[in-house]
């Protein structure tokens, strides 16, 4: 387009530009507006070409792409509405009989395309925030960055949020007011503004409402600019969107540089979005990522933390990594993958303890069984804490606090101070201390560990480690068949526990075994305890019974 304003610059003629078969072909565009009368109508001043050429030239330049309205029916479409989500329909149909737009937008219109179903549905409406509020009895305004409303169905673990956002003008960040600093740094700077952006152009406040087409224009990807009307059954497309679905290709509307400047967090999704769809990164939006990414230094260390969760945590991980390392994301963007990324961990038993750990979220994503980041951080960082574990005990600390030592030490270096450290790191914390403690198998200690809410996590960390020949085999089989057996079952795992440790310090006497395996690597030495006097009444066959705390020995 913008060769074609040159050439009239210079006085050359337009190329004609081949447009290709697209499924827009087969779509009717709405009927123009009937013209007013020539007579009603002033004369034009018809303004020179170069004038003209320049004015389109700078429009073109600096003006929102917002692209053309096309109204595609079902018959092209083919959108299943079985996939749709009733409540999501509900709002939108509120909204409309309210006398407002109101479309399903963005990702779960994309989702739909591809035949898949939804896993959140979002909608965008013309009304604002306090007029969507009021026309539901559990809706609240939330955010400062965008104001949206989260509309709340049912309640308890069964409940489900409608995000409904206003449509948001398409605004010149030159013309936008710029404060110093970041969202924590400058809020009283940000009290009252609508439309502001940080020193390098990130937007830091977007609550100006506009039309549907600068609202369209102003999302990242032509594939999360579309809009669906489910009482109409037509999806609004302004920029290809549902032909870029099609060829699966991810691009960008408007100029990617001032893209990901306004947010770089774009960076990152169109990383997620590539990996999660199977898309290819249009050229254009490819090329500048790597020249933009410093640009994500300036992004709070939460909301960075957050992104990195979402590309782990939706079932595709692993394509995820390998898409970081495709476009060079993969070293000094965060802090976590780069203990896991690092080349110098290729071959150190690290690698495949992770593929291991993501594979097995992936899969759990995947047949929609819940998944807890601080599980999978914990299997992340685990290598770390070993690694610093080892050289504190190396220098004479004990293994316990060794370990405990340890732990801090990572979450510094590798988490730092984020919202919501606390209970993640809780999490973390359990599963990481449960290690040492499984290695123990005394009736007292196992019914303790058994019964504690965090058991299956650590007993599942226990047993990716076994897979990985970082652990006993045996030890997460026996925990695997204590945690599920009767009392009586109980008992006799509790003498093959025995007989195993038995025959360990033995091996371990006779050199066959490193003096660690005597506890465990994870636990270090076992502390020797005095033996008791057997009570008056006990099993001739040395059996323990379960009330007898430490009945078997260490």
């Amino acid at each position: 387009m913008i060769k074609n304003i040159i050439r009239k610059l210079l006085g050359k003629s337009s190329l004609s530009t081949p447009v290709g078969e697209t499924v827009l072909e087969a779509v009717s565009l709405r009927p123009a507006a009937v013209p007013e009368p020539i007579a009603a109508r002033p004369l034009p001043v018809e303004p020179t070409p170069v004038a003209a050429a320049a004015a389109e030239l700078a429009s073109a330049v600096a003006g929102p792409v917002r692209g053309r309205r096309v109204e595609v029916p079902a018959s092209v479409h083919r959108i299943d509405p079985s996939l749709l989500d009733d409540r999501a329909v509900k709002v939108v149909t509120t909204l409309q009989d309210a006398g407002f737009e109101a479309y399903i937008v963005g990702g779960a219109v994309r989702d739909l395309l591809l035949g898949h179903r939804p896993k959140d549905f979002d909608v965008a409406t013309n009304a604002t925030p306090e007029q969507v509020k009021g026309l539901f009895r559990r809706a609240f305004i939330i955010g400062r960055r965008f104001r949206i409303v989260h509309v709340v169905h049912g309640r308890g673990r069964e409940h489900e949020v409608i995000e409904v956002s206003t449509f948001r003008a398409y605004l010149d960040p030159a013309a936008a007011e710029q404060v110093e600093g970041h969202e924590k740094t400058s809020r009283a700077a940000l009290a009252d503004k609508s439309h502001v952006v940080d020193a390098s152009g990130r937007v830091l406040r977007d609550n100006v409402w506009g039309p549907q087409d600068e609202d369209a224009a102003r999302r990242d990807f032509t594939v999360n600019a579309l809009y669906y009307d489910p009482r109409r059954r037509i999806v609004v497309d302004y920029h290809d969107g549902i032909a870029d679905a099609q060829a699966r290709v991810l691009r960008m509307i408007g100029d990617p540089v001032t893209r990901y400047r306004e947010d770089p967090v774009r960076i990152i999704r169109v990383v997620r979005f590539a990996a999660k769809l199977g898309f290819e990164i249009e050229p254009g939006t490819r090329e500048p990522i790597r020249a933009c990414a410093e640009l994500l230094s300036a992004v709070p260390a939460s909301r960075m933390f957050d992104e990195m969760i979402k590309l782990l945590q939706t079932g595709h991980s692993l394509a995820s990594l390998e898409e970081l390392r495709k476009q060079g994301l993969h070293s000094g963007i965060f802090p976590i993958l780069d203990a896991v990324l690092d080349e110098a961990h290729a071959h150190d038993g690290r690698e495949q303890f992770i593929q291991r750990a993501l594979a097995d979220t992936d899969r759990r994503v995947g047949e929609g069984k819940p998944v807890a980041p601080s599980f999978m951080l914990a299997c992340m960082l685990w290598h770390d804490v070993v690694r610093r574990a080892d050289e504190l005990r190396a220098r004479g600390e004990p293994p316990v606090p060794a370990l405990q030592l340890a732990i801090d030490a990572v979450f510094d270096a590798r988490i730092g101070d984020i919202s919501g450290r606390g209970k993640l790191a809780a999490d973390m914390r359990e599963i990481w201390m449960m290690q040492p403690r499984l290695e123990r198998r005394t009736p007292s200690a196992a019914l303790t560990l058994v019964a504690q809410p965090r058991f299956r996590a650590g007993f599942d960390f226990l047993r990716l480690r076994a897979d990985t020949g970082e652990a006993d085999a045996d030890l997460a089989h026996w925990w695997e068949r204590f945690s599920t057996a009767d009392d009586a079952l109980r008992e006799e795992l509790f003498v093959e526990a025995r007989q195993q440790d038995q025959a360990r310090r033995a091996a371990v006497a006779a050199g066959e075994l490193p003096a660690e395996a005597a506890a465990g690597t994870a636990s270090g030495p076992a502390k020797k305890r005095r033996r008791r006097r057997k009570p008056a009444g006990a099993r001739a066959d040395g059996a323990p019974a379960l009330a007898g705390a430490d009945a078997g020995g260490d």
